[in-house]
């Protein structure tokens, strides 16, 4: 039997105000979303200016990276790439730049999506979350 880590409310609000920190630094109106491991949404937060639709792109991209264990760029990558059958995949949609899982000891605790900037700056913004944890 294994020991899994998990998440707790503190972790989540550490990745969020980390995240939160990186995006006003850079005037990035952004929604940040963060996940669990099984892509269950723990934390939603709209900075202001953020447009209505990355409230839904934000879950989206974490729980694509939660689900695959990995960043949601990959996807991309894929499927501009010309495995374009790929979009078909079930369950996971956010397969734009910006969603990044949290690993620790090879297993994923969850994962931060962000929207409302370029990707990679949405990328940037789930990172500087992450980085708050000290993994």
């Amino acid at each position: 039997m294994k020991t899994k880590h998990e998440l707790e409310l503190a972790d989540v609000k550490a990745i969020a105000a980390a995240a939160e920190a990186e995006a006003l630094k850079n005037n990035w109106p952004v929604t940040i979303a963060i996940v669990d491991d099984g892509g269950h949404l723990l934390w939603l937060q709209r900075l202001d200016g953020a447009a209505a639709v990355s409230s839904h792109i934000a879950p989206s991209k974490a729980r694509t990276a939660a689900l695959g264990r990995r960043e949601s760029k990959v996807y991309e990558d894929v499927i501009n790439g010309g495995r374009t059958s790929f979009l078909s995949a079930p369950t996971i949609d956010g397969l734009l730049e910006g969603g990044v899982p949290i690993m620790k000891d090879g297993q994923c605790l969850g994962a931060v999506g962000v929207s409302g900037v370029k990707s990679t700056e949405d990328a940037q913004i789930a990172r500087a979350g992450i980085a708050a944890l000290g993994l």
